[in-house]
C-alpha cells in the first residue's frame, strides 16, 4: 500500500477538508490517505464512510489525530496505523 501523507495541523478551515477531498477523488485500491490533524474531522469521515471508504481515526497522547482512509476493504488500517507511530 502506498501512503499519501497530508499534514493539516497548521491549516485553517476549510483548507484541510478541501485538500483531503481532492485526494479522496484520486484514491484507488493500492493507496491510502494518511492525515495528521489537530481535530477529529467528523464531516470528512462521514463523507468518506458514505462513499464506501474504509476509515480509521485515532488521537495520540499529544492531541493529534491520525486519520487513515482507503478504498481497499481488505487492508487492516489498524496495522498500518500501528506501523506509523506509537499511540
Amino acid at each position: 500500500m502506498i501512503k499519501i501523507p497530508l499534514d493539516v495541523r497548521e491549516l485553517e478551515h476549510p483548507k484541510p477538508l478541501e485538500l483531503a477531498m481532492k485526494i479522496l477523488r484520486e484514491l484507488n485500491e493500492t493507496n491510502y490517505l494518511y492525515i495528521l490533524h489537530r481535530k477529529n474531522p467528523i464531516p470528512l469521515l462521514d463523507f468518506a464512510g458514505e462513499q464506501g471508504f474504509q476509515c480509521l481515526n485515532k488521537e495520540d497522547t499529544h492531541g493529534n489525530w491520525h486519520i487513515l482512509i482507503t478504498k481497499n476493504k481488505n487492508i487492516d488500517l489498524q496495522t498500518l496505523l500501528n506501523g506509523s507511530f506509537d499511540v
